[in-house]
């Protein structure tokens, strides 16, 4: 499903659309699920919600989702969409242009969208492609979903984030001016970035499973450092989310005021209650562990020692960490880290999230209106309501009675346009 080309757009003729419903989970917060039902689609909007099956005459268009489950537009809180682990990575950070990782961008991003994503927060990637991949996005020049991007991640000097594993001039020549050393730094770090045009400021406050460095998983930034990037961040009105694994990283970094955790692979106790006294959201990225712990334990391991050792690590430890957060009480953002494992296969993380002790409809609200909130998009996405953006998708079976329904997406539609449409 992932590799299916996605066919031509196709826009409502006369700007109106009616959307004949089967099944609706219109707002995945409540749960209810209404049957019978037709969208009004105005434009990029959604106009109406009216019982029963309208027809829309001589006015509009008509689509036929009768015998369908339709839900809103998907959100995947971590992605990468310019890069793709692959055994020739290494070499591909020193021969891909920026250019050429905008046009890798445009390719996944169409992969994603035909997998019912419709917006996705992209985080750490390199500032000139992933911008232009948005802005690209938001123009309507190529197909994908609705993009938050951090750009490079604000890393310190030689840690995850940074570039490792090269000659000292071929470091030099990937090093991002987002890399500093120091409270005044990292200051100036988080402003390069606003000004390059970053929606969000993503940090790495611990080391990293794929750096190519044996630098543990623990805390990089000092906490000084820490908390003159949360507060440059919030000087600037960008919120300030931290790829974090070791528990001294997490609860450093929660105390410094991060609002968000990505991986959270160690987080404790004191993780969980810090994180729940702030509304803190963790993005569990479950899709992640899994393929570097099958990767580094596989035939075709094609990591380095350091990220192996790494990888076999943390990987296995991960839906674990999702089970006791959820248990804990910490409110769960979708998140799948997808440029680690492939784009397309995103909703593979809800069976993950599953297993880790969510219900299917706990998963759901993860990847609409939790992560809706948590990216502070509430009024453009996550629901399905008469003034949100004409964003659905739809599956053939129930996904409350098997989330796996979401890896088979049939009907894509963002912005009142139809991308998606396998009975067309």
């Amino acid at each position: 499903m992932a590799q299916t080309p996605a066919a031509a757009p196709v826009s409502p003729p006369g700007g109106t659309t009616f959307v004949q419903v089967g099944r609706l989970l219109a707002d995945p917060e409540t749960g209810v699920v209404q049957r019978g039902k037709t969208l009004v689609i105005r434009g990029n909007q959604i106009e109406q919600v009216l019982d029963g099956f309208v027809d829309s005459a001589y006015i509009g268009a008509t689509i036929d989702l009768r015998d369908a489950f339709v839900l809103p537009g998907l959100i995947d809180s971590h992605v990468h969409l310019t890069s793709q682990q692959n055994p020739n990575g290494r070499l591909e950070a020193v021969t891909l242009s920026n250019a050429d990782r905008g046009f890798v961008g445009a390719r996944h991003a169409r992969r994603t969208l035909m997998a019912g994503f419709t917006t996705v927060a992209d985080l750490g990637g390199q500032n000139e492609a992933v911008f232009a991949l948005r802005d690209a996005i938001r123009r309507g020049d190529v197909p994908g979903p609705r993009v938050i991007a951090s750009g490079s991640s604000v890393s310190i000097h030689g840690g995850h984030g940074d570039a490792n594993g090269y000659r000292d001039d071929v470091l030099h020549l990937l090093s991002s001016e987002s890399v500093c050393s120091g409270p005044e730094d990292c200051m100036r770090a988080v402003r390069t970035q606003v000004r390059s045009g970053a929606d969000i400021i993503k940090i790495t406050a611990t080391g990293g499973v794929l750096s190519n460095t044996a630098a543990g998983l623990g805390q990089q930034f000092s906490d000084a450092e820490l908390a003159a990037i949360v507060d440059a961040g919030h000087r600037m009105g960008r919120q300030v989310t931290a790829h974090a694994h070791g528990g001294d990283g997490i609860n450093s970094f929660l105390r410094a005021g991060g609002d968000s955790i990505e991986h959270g692979t160690y987080l404790d106790d004191e993780s969980i209650r810090l994180m729940r006294r702030e509304g803190v959201y963790l993005v569990p990225t479950l899709m992640a562990g899994d393929y570097v712990a099958r990767v580094a334990s596989g035939p075709d391991n094609f990591f380095t020692p350091a990220q192996t050792a790494k990888a076999l690590e943390a990987g296995p430890l991960m839906l674990a960490m999702a089970g006791r957060a959820h248990e804990g009480g910490v409110r769960i953002a979708f998140g799948t880290d997808s440029g680690v494992s492939a784009h397309g296969d995103n909703a593979q993380e809800f069976a993950l999230l599953v297993r880790a002790g969510m219900t299917p409809l706990e998963a759901i609200q993860s990847a609409t209106v939790n992560a809706a909130t948590h990216l502070r998009l509430e009024d453009e996405a996550g629901r399905i309501a008469p003034g949100m953006p004409a964003d659905l998708i739809a599956v053939s079976g129930d996904p409350l009675a098997d989330v796996t329904e979401l890896e088979r997406v049939r009907f894509v539609m963002k912005g009142g346009v139809v991308y998606r449409g396998d009975d067309r």
